[in-house]
């Protein structure tokens, strides 16, 4: 009985030619549908061993506002970084944060959109975490943020690119199952002596008025704050041609290389001081005087007698 009130449903909705009628359920990406997700962006963020706790923290920060990324175990090899094209699709993620630590103390930010490219390296230098910096600014987490950038990144080809790439990495996509639908905080890059200086500000509406009002809307910082020294653009995901150098960056290990031959070069000055002071005295020997044997007298010999 089930079979044929089914059947007779079909013949009666595909019409008196038999042909079957188009469906009144919007299919997903049109405008109809309320529920439709197009921006597929996910952002695979891990690190390597040996990160320390204040870049562990870090990382910790800029997953809390990426909440489309995921997180993945740590990578034990620091040379074979195509590993992370397999693992981001094998994770279904179109981007990548990757944190390398080197000698525990120098961090390396990598920003790739895998598996075709492009990707940029950066160099982390003042850290400060939301933990250790305890501001008063407060978001809610999963919140869209609006990203606010220098007028500088239109100005210059690599720069348009990081912002592009910035924008693809920190900018929710809209109706994300783990995203809040408003906004309420401001991510912050600005430019200055060549380095890309990011801040997080929490959007503060007075309570007291009932509409709100642009001009009255202050920005609170939250954190965290970092800064991110650009050191090479390729065109393939962590690795290829190089499409942008920073001819001003200089490696934290010749900074301390420097400093170590300049406290040498301390000790050296004084050394050759000694040097030199003893072979002026040995040149310019004193004048002996009249008077200088005066009182010296030979000493007697003692005779025993037997």
């Amino acid at each position: 009985m089930g079979k044929k009130r089914q059947a007779s449903e079909m013949v009666a909705a595909a019409g008196p030619a038999g042909v079957p009628q188009p469906s009144s359920v919007a299919a997903p990406g049109q405008q109809g549908s309320g529920s439709d997700f197009k921006n597929k962006e996910k952002v695979l963020i891990l690190s390597t061993r040996g990160i320390t706790f204040r870049y562990r923290h870090l990382m910790t920060d800029i997953t809390a506002l990426i909440p489309h990324s995921k997180k993945d175990s740590k990578l034990d090899t620091k040379n074979d970084r195509n590993i992370l094209n397999e693992v981001a699709d094998m994770k279904s993620c179109s981007s990548v944060l990757f944190f390398e630590v080197r000698k525990k103390q120098d961090l390396y930010l990598w920003m790739a959109k895998t598996p075709d490219g492009p990707s940029a390296k950066f160099h982390v230098a003042n850290v400060h975490t939301m933990a250790e910096m305890k501001l008063t600014g407060n978001h809610l987490k999963g919140s869209r943020p609006v990203l606010s950038f220098h007028k500088v990144f239109d100005e210059q080809p690599h720069l348009q690119l990081l912002k592009e790439m910035f924008t693809h990495v920190f900018a929710t996509p809209k109706r994300h199952h783990k995203s809040k639908p408003f906004f309420d905080h401001v991510l912050s890059f600005t430019v200055a002596d060549g380095r890309v200086w990011f801040r997080n500000y929490q959007v503060v509406v007075p309570l007291d008025k009932k509409k709100v009002d642009p001009e009255s809307v202050t920005l609170v910082e939250v954190g965290p704050r970092f800064c991110l020294n650009p050191v090479r653009i390729f065109d393939k995901s962590f690795g290829g041609r190089t499409l942008y150098e920073n001819p001003n960056y200089v490696s934290p290990n010749a900074v301390r290389s420097s400093a170590k031959r300049q406290q040498a070069g301390k000790y050296v000055g004084k050394v050759n001081s000694h040097q030199a002071r003893k072979d002026h005295k040995l040149q310019n020997p004193m004048p002996r005087g009249e008077m200088d044997d005066l009182f010296q007298e030979e000493p007697e010999d003692d005779e025993f007698d037997d």
